[in-house]
Parts: structure tokens; sequence; C-alpha cells
């Protein structure tokens, strides 16, 4: 609930504090006292547009600071939390407004936008009548507070899993069927790269091998002279190893280290006799000719570049193409497949949306009624209420469902129902919205409610039944009530009288009726007015007495 309001050089306010309780509260005064001015300071610490004239004259700035007292688990906490506001069990708003007309916001003492704080503030108070924040307006939220009253937070959940899903099986259905598109775009690019990649068949380490055949075919005529001299060479050592070996074999017995030197030698010479031919045949009896070489290599690298890879990765990449048109080959059974899951997904999406359909209908129908008993007495006995299910095109089935939901009125008979705020004029949409919450009192998590002008136009018996209402709200809500009824303002629990001083600086002050015979003063002026008679006083002790009763 709302525990306190710190207000602080706003408009006829020098400073002021006050302290709410639980039940219900009532602000009361005569006109122009200063009622508006707690309800504008009030609406300041929620996030409302500032302005600059609500600073009071001769001050630099003004500050309103709005202490809530919630349970631990109150959704304005996961806010919080979600938002990475530190918290420790307390939640204070504070707005400070320059008389330049910049203002900022606090929360926990936190700087933070004015945006977050009036989001904020959605989940803790709502201010009815003159204002037009509350959610009962926005029709965004008929859907969720007729959802509320139906209690059917599991059948919710089950169509929020569903809708996810289908959800889920649609975005991979679109991406399969762009993926299609593309594929069938290049498929043909596909086969002739594939063809041409297997006509090629490039290998690994290919491009090597033939730089470097390429660059002893360039040499080979000065390779080949160097062979031959190098086998005349050999050819030579032959004939000289030939006169060393007999002169070695006459030395008998003291010869034998000799010949084992002559036996390694005549092996090492047979190796390079055998690595001279080997180079010779590979030059003289190369598969390739130095033009072919250069046409293989041409035509490696010219893969190489439209594939955009080196020619290593050219078989790599021959094996990515085959598998990308193999998957274009398989796809339709692959979409065909993802089309019969994305069918059975919206069936079960659309078994549970009608499911929650048919929940709302039936709370919606016995709303409507409830609503419409508590009419009558707060005299608005030719008006109708309704609450209106419309099923909506499938573009715009979300995760809630398939339906729109509007509450729509009609003051007249015979006339056609509208929205809200188009069609009652204040004091009677402060009384329809007084109905409503009467019957949606225990749902929400908003724990706050103030109703301004909720007597506007109307006394007597009309302004009692508002009371009445208010008092059975308050069992389950905070409500603070700004009224001029004595009727309403003798049922609440906890009272307050708004008045302004005189003498050289006006000052608005709000003072708590602790005591009996202050609020028995207090409705009797309500009654008579400024002149309060015995006859009032008896009235005020009986509406009172009624009220205790």
């Amino acid at each position: 609930m709302l525990a306190s309001l710190t207000i602080k050089n706003v408009v006829l306010i020098d400073y002021l504090v006050i302290n709410f309780s639980n039940k219900l509260c009532a602000l009361t005064g005569e006109t122009g006292a200063g009622k508006s001015i707690l309800l504008d300071s009030l609406g300041l610490s929620l996030g409302a547009r500032s302005d600059a004239g609500l600073v009071r004259q001769g001050c630099d700035q003004a500050s309103v600071t709005a202490s809530f007292d919630l349970k631990l688990d109150h959704p304005a906490y996961a806010f919080l939390k979600d938002n990475e506001i530190d918290t420790d069990g307390e939640l204070v708003l504070r707005r400070v407004l320059t008389k330049e007309g910049r203002s900022k916001a606090f929360i926990n003492d936190q700087p933070v936008s004015v945006n977050l704080l009036k989001n904020l503030s959605e989940y803790l108070i709502e201010i009815h009548g003159q204002f037009d924040t509350q959610n009962l307006l926005n029709p965004t939220n008929h859907i969720s507070l007729l959802d509320e009253y139906a209690g059917i937070e599991k059948e919710l959940s089950q169509t929020s899993v569903v809708w996810k899903n289908w959800k889920n099986i649609r975005e991979k259905l679109k991406s399969m069927q762009e993926n299609m598109d593309r594929a069938c775009e290049d498929e043909e690019y596909f086969r002739k790269s594939l063809e041409d990649l297997d006509i090629l068949s490039p290998d690994v380490g290919e491009e090597e091998k033939l730089s470097s055949l390429r660059d002893r075919l360039m040499r080979r005529e000065q390779i080949l002279e160097s062979l031959n001299e190098a086998k005349k060479g050999i050819e030579q050592i032959d004939s000289t190893s030939v006169s060393v070996w007999r002169a070695v074999e006459r030395l008998g017995d003291e010869g034998q280290q000799a010949v084992k030197a002559m036996n390694a030698v005549n092996a090492e010479i047979q190796e390079v006799v055998s690595a001279l031919h080997e180079l010779s045949s590979d030059i003289e009896n190369s598969e390739y000719s130095l033009t072919e070489i250069d046409d293989r290599l041409f035509a490696l690298r010219a893969q190489a570049r439209k594939h955009g890879c080196s020619i290593d990765e050219l078989p790599a990449k021959r094996e990515e193409i085959a598998m990308s048109l193999n998957a274009i080959e398989n796809q339709d059974n692959d979409l065909a497949d993802l089309m019969r899951q994305n069918e059975s997904a919206k069936k079960e999406y659309e078994v549970n949306a009608k499911i929650l359909s048919a929940k709302r209908q039936q709370a919606g129908g016995k709303l409507a009624k409830l609503v419409m008993k508590e009419l009558s007495p707060l005299k608005l006995e030719r008006a109708r209420f309704e609450v209106v299910l419309e099923e909506l095109g499938q573009e715009k089935w979300s995760a809630q469902g398939i339906d729109k939901v509007q509450f729509l009125i009609a003051t007249n008979p015979g006339a056609v129902a509208g929205p809200l705020n188009k069609i009652a004029s204040g004091g009677e949409l402060s009384r329809f919205t007084l109905a409503l919450k009467v019957i949606l009192a225990e749902t929400g998590a908003v724990q706050s409610l103030v109703f301004d002008e909720v007597d506007s136009g109307i006394g007597g018996a009309t302004a009692a039944a508002v009371g009445e209402r208010l008092s059975r709200l308050a069992e389950h809500k905070q409500i603070l009530v700004v009224t001029h009824s004595p009727q309403v303002a003798a049922m609440a629990t906890h009272h307050w009288i708004v008045s302004k001083s005189g003498g050289k600086e006006v000052k608005t002050n709000i003072i708590p009726l602790q005591k009996s015979q202050e609020r028995q003063e207090e409705i009797a002026r309500m009654l008579a007015g400024a002149q309060v008679t015995e006859e009032a006083r008896a009235a005020a002790t009986k509406l009172l007495e009624a009220s205790a009763a």
C-alpha cells in the first residue's frame, strides 16, 4: 500500500508529510483548499508529466516522495530486479522538479528514467477520476483483467506453451522455405560446379608438385647437360676404381681394410648413379609437358578463385557442394515433415485457445451481470455494461489466445455500447470504475486505488451506495477517496481534512481527524456548509453510527 507521501514546495504546500493507512481513507475539505495539489503531487511521484507551474513561487525546485509498504512477493520487486534496481524490501519513489521545468526521477535513491518510474507505478497504484491513467481505460488491458477475474492461469500457461512451440516450428518452416527458394536458384550453379570439379579432379598437394615439376622442366636443358657431365664423371670414377680395385686385390690379406673401404665407396657411387638415373627419367619421361602443366595450374587456380578457397581446399569444396545438392534433392521430404509438424502444432494451439475463449466467454457473461447489479444503486440504472469477445484474425493470434476483449458501456437504453472513456462522463466513469473494481476487488497486483470525484453530481442514497461500495472494496485494497460527499466520508476508516491557511503566505495543510468529535464536525460542515448547525451535527452522528453498524 501507499505508506506515506512527502511533498516539498509544490504550489501552496511548503512541506507536508502524510502517513496513510490501509482500508478506506477519505480526504475532504472545502473547494480550493488544495486537494487537487495532493493528487498532482502523487501523480508526479508516479511518473506523470511534469509542469514547472507546480513549483512553489520563489523556490528553485519542488520534490515529492512516495513510500510503499509491500509484501516481499509483490510483482513490483520482480520488476525492480529485472531493471537492476537495488532493494532491501523497501520501495521509495522520488521526483524532483526545477522551476525551469526539468525533472529527475529516483527509485530507492537510484536515478532512473521517468518512463521507468511510470512503468513501475502501474504495479503500485491506480488513480481514477479526472486522471486518465488507469489500466481500466486502456482496452489492451481488458483481456488480462478478465483473465484475472476468470482465474484461468492454468489454461493461459498451457496456451502460451503450445503457442511458443507452434511459433518455433513456424520460424523453422519459414527459414527452410527461404533456404529452399535460394537453393533452387543455386541448384544449377551447384551442378555445373560439381561437374567442373569432377572433371578437374584436384588432389591435395597437387599445386606444389606441379610447381616443382614446372621449375625443373623450365631448367630441363641445363639439368640434362649437368646430368650428362655427372654421368661422364661417374664413368671416369668407374674406370679409376677398376684400376684401384685390381691394385688392392694384389695386396692380399694386408689389403682387407682397403677392400672394405673400396666396397663402401662403390656402394655410394651406385646410389649417386641411381639418383641421377631417376632424375633423368623424371625429366625425360614426364607425363606433362610445360604447356600442359601451365594449363593445369591455370585451371586449378581458376576454380580456387571461383570458390574462394585454396587449391588444396578444392577436394573439400567438392564434397561440400555434393552435400548441398543432396540436401536440395532431399529437402522436399524434410519440408513435408516440418509442414506436418506445423499443422499438428497449430491444431494443438487452436484447441487450447478455444478452451481459453470458452472460459473467457463464461467469465465475461458473469462479470457483466454482476457489474450491472452494481449500477442501479449508483444511479446508473439506465446504463448497460458489456464484455465483448471478438475472434482475431490468425495474423494477430498470440500467446494470450485468439480473442480481443473489450469492456463497453451504453449510458442510455437502445444506445450502441462503446469504449468506457468515450461514452461516460467523468462522474459516470468513476462510478462505472467503482462498480467494476468492487467485482474485480481480489484480482490484480495493484493494492492502492485513488478515486477522485467519484461522488460528482450525486447525493443522498446514491452517495451512500458509493460509500458502501468503496468500503467493500477497501476490504481487499487500500482505497483513497477525495470526496465532497458526507455519506462517503462517513464510511471511511481513516479521515483527513485538507485546509488552506490565510495570512500573508497561503499554505495548504492536511490534518488527520483522529477523534470522533473531529470527524463529526467535518461531516457536519459537509452537510451544512460554512454555518454548522446542531441539526447537521446530529445528522453527521447518524451517518457515522450507520457506517459503524
